[in-house]
């Protein structure tokens, strides 16, 4: 759980893409949670991609759910 959270932390960008404005902690927090955040300086729309879950579905669930 630790890890996952220290990776979240190393994706979320300390300045805007678009301008280079410096993000404010709170902004980084906000960004890490929601994904998404607007620039206060350029109001550029800043969207971080989220990874699919590597998780694969049962197939031998998914088979007995489709032969009921």
């Amino acid at each position: 759980m630790a890890e996952d959270i220290k990776s979240n932390i190393e994706e979320v960008p300390s300045v805007c893409p678009h301008c280079g404005n410096k993000l404010s902690p709170w902004q980084q927090v906000l960004l890490a949670t929601d994904r998404a955040l607007v620039c206060r300086n350029c109001w550029y729309r800043i969207i971080l991609d989220v990874i699919p879950s590597t998780k694969k579905p049962d197939s031998d669930k998914l088979k007995k759910k489709g032969s009921n």
